[in-house]
């Protein structure tokens, strides 16, 4: 610590360092995604991000009511509806845990990805604040700009995707589908496009879930990478820098509330797409 407090870091070495996670392995993980290596800070803000949405979902249940309501539960009221409207057009079938699934999705997300709207450094102050910046050297705040986190979730999915093709399509169904889709033939051609139909259902089913992780991660990374140059135009010293730094921060932070709910709607959307053509099938 003596060692870095001897000089100012660069701005690699100051994005490098933001970048690093408080994980298993006590230093930065070297690999975008590494399965031995547990993010413990992306674990906290995820987890409290989903008991926050949870809690907020609850409250606004309770206390409903049929006269005027008040502007939280008009905004849930707003967000149930569209939900249930999507959810209703896409998916053929049982909604029951669906729809519920997609709105805790679209809450949960946006809560998380609203973490990135947090000062940079403002999380790090708090730390050294409360006499922790000896034990926690690395911390990350934005769960959905962690690689292991958004593939985590996207695994769900495909998970989700599995168990409602072979629910609404009993086993033997689903396993006729994949041998027998997308390419249909009958007799000796069937036998001979059957691995070929195995293996293009399978990379379809592994292109959904890598595709819906990467897309989040990567929107919600070039975001926070970019608040992190910004905040280096303002350690400039420069009066002109840091007067950038206020007019660019101001301006991407407003715009970047767009994006926080844009991709929480496109993940949530693409759920409901993805189970909606499980139920179809091929």
């Amino acid at each position: 610590m003596a060692a870095e407090s001897a000089h100012a870091p660069t701005p690699s070495e100051y994005i490098v360092h933001h970048l690093g996670h408080l994980n298993s392995s006590g230093q930065p993980q070297k690999a975008i995604v590494d399965f031995s290596i547990i993010n413990y800070d992306t674990l906290f803000w995820s987890i409290l991000c989903g008991v926050i949405a949870c809690l907020i979902l609850w409250l606004v249940a309770r206390r409903a009511t049929s006269g005027t309501p008040g502007r939280l539960q008009a905004l849930v009221e707003i967000l149930v509806d569209m939900v249930e409207d999507q959810s209703k057009s896409i998916v053929k079938g049982d909604r029951g845990f669906i729809a519920p699934l997609a709105l805790m999705l679209f809450v949960w997300i946006v809560l998380m990805n609203s973490l990135d709207l947090l000062p940079v450094d403002g999380v790090k102050a708090l730390i050294k604040a409360v006499g922790l910046g000896d034990v926690i050297h690395y911390h990350r705040v934005l769960p959905t700009a962690d690689l292991n986190a958004t593939l985590g979730m996207s695994l769900g999915v495909l998970i989700l995707m599995l168990y409602y093709g072979i629910k609404v399509h009993k086993p033997g169904g689903f396993i006729g589908q994949l041998f027998t889709a997308p390419f249909h033939a009958h007799g000796v051609m069937a036998l001979l496009l059957a691995p070929v139909n195995v293996l293009l259902n399978t990379i379809e089913y592994l292109a959904k879930a890598v595709s819906l992780g990467m897309r989040l991660f990567g929107n919600m990374f070039a975001g926070e990478l970019l608040f992190m140059l910004i905040a280096l135009l303002g350690a400039s010293g420069v009066w002109w820098a840091m007067g950038l730094h206020l007019v660019a921060g101001s301006l991407w932070a407003i715009f970047h509330i767009l994006i926080v709910v844009l991709q929480a709607f496109i993940f949530m959307m693409l759920t409901l797409v993805y189970l909606g053509q499980a139920h179809d099938g091929h």
